[in-house]
């Protein structure tokens, strides 16, 4: 696959990086992951070489993110609130942003009381708030009909490699709450995605370096398109 000239990761006020997507089999998992540990290393956020991440998509009646997902809509965006590992302590409201095949994120902390709030749809107090991305929030709920979708739930094996700033992961059990939002409540309940793959993400700057290109190659898998939240929509 050919890459991008470096220069288009120097949008203003946005750090854009490569993306790559690969729909792997268990198999191939096995395999990817004793290459990795040979010349990358586990993300130390990760317990026990992984982590649970558990996410509140936005959409609008018009499920305007999901269609321009399926649509390959070259400049797009989606909301989400983020936590790790059942961690209240610590949760994100990201927004990933997608522009000539480039992705960027950006994020804000929210506490466990201010992401309650957004999911059950109080959002008056986030006109207040100091932080941009919270604004932009609140501005597209209410200017594009944006509202928590659905809970989406996965586990991932994260190896970051310094040069290039390479961060490879592989998600599996991905999980959908269906038209749940209650994404706080650690007993909510979730079912499998239907049969959602094995996903291996590589993501980097400026250049992949060939040590972790060769990690990552396998036979007869091509870079594909692939969203969670699109897959976690499979049942309305």
């Amino acid at each position: 696959m050919k890459e991008r000239s470096p220069e288009i990761l120097k949008a203003p006020g946005k750090n854009f990086r490569h993306e790559w997507k690969h729909v792997i089999s268990a198999s191939d998992s096995v395999t990817v992951q004793q290459r990795l540990r040979a010349v990358a290393r586990i993300d130390t956020h990760a317990e026990g070489g992984k982590y649970k991440i558990r996410s509140l998509y936005f959409d609008n009646l018009r499920d305007k993110a999901l269609l321009e997902k399926i649509d390959g809509v070259n400049c797009r965006e989606k909301f989400r609130i983020r936590y790790y590992n059942d961690d209240l302590s610590f949760i994100r409201l990201e927004k990933k942003s997608k522009m000539n095949g480039l992705c960027s994120k950006e994020s804000a902390p929210l506490t466990k009381e201010q992401a309650a709030r957004i999911a059950s749809g109080d959002t008056e107090w986030m006109k207040n708030s100091s932080h941009p991305l919270i604004l932009e929030l609140y501005s597209k709920m209410l200017s594009q009909g944006l509202r928590p979708r659905t809970i989406v739930d996965y586990t991932r094996i994260p190896f970051i490699y310094g040069p290039g700033n390479v961060r490879v992961t592989l998600d599996y059990d991905i999980r959908t709450g269906l038209g749940g939002t209650d994404f706080l409540d650690q007993d909510c309940v979730t079912v499998p995605a239907g049969d959602a793959p094995i996903i291996l993400e590589v993501k980097w700057d400026a250049y992949l370096p060939e040590t972790i290109r060769q990690a990552v190659q396998l036979e007869s898998r091509r870079a594909a398109a692939f969203s969670k939240y699109a897959q976690c929509r499979i049942y309305g």
